[in-house]
């Protein structure tokens, strides 16, 4: 689990959050190495049909949402933000999930608002992978350094930056 500090925040506050993160935009405003990064994987997975739609959400493997609790499917699903290559789950007031799946991996996006040790409430975020074989337990190896070296790094500070800067974004 990461947790992204939100100085200040409250309880109702994960709306807001969620907004702050959106207006500071996806992958696209990521540091160049994490734009490369991406830009490279989607690359070979077009190259190499990791990402053709039979190997998808509703071809491949069942979306979440349709496993889900009667009381979470009938919850608002949320947008699909542009630029993220992650489809909504649900999104409630504490709580949202977002899905991908291809040739590699099923994986689950769980973002949570929380009370932190400091009292103020915090984003937490999980994510589940579930590797498509042998094939999608090498690459998950293959991509871990970056992951855990320099995707999740920049999105960390990108995040706790837009919770930062929320009110200029709320300005505009």
């Amino acid at each position: 689990m990461w947790s992204f500090r939100t100085p200040g925040a409250g309880p109702d506050d994960f709306p807001t959050m969620l907004a702050a993160m959106r207006a500071a935009g996806g992958p696209a405003k990521q540091p160049r190495l994490v734009r490369f990064l991406f830009a490279a994987r989607w690359k070979l997975g077009a190259l190499f049909g990791w990402d053709d739609p039979s190997t998808g959400l509703g071809e491949r493997v069942a979306s979440l949402r349709d496993r889900l609790p009667s009381d979470l499917r009938a919850a608002p699903r949320g947008p699909d933000d542009e630029g993220m290559p992650l489809t909504a789950v649900y999104e409630l007031d504490t709580e949202s999930a977002r899905e991908l799946a291809n040739k590699t991996v099923h994986t689950v996006m769980h973002l949570g608002w929380a009370r932190g040790a400091n009292g103020d409430y915090e984003l937490q975020m999980t994510v589940l992978v579930k590797p498509n074989g042998w094939f999608g337990r090498l690459y998950m190896s293959a991509i871990a350094p970056f992951r855990y070296l320099i995707v999740y790094p920049a999105l960390t500070r990108q995040w706790e930056r837009a919770w930062r800067d929320r009110h200029h974004a709320e300005a505009r």
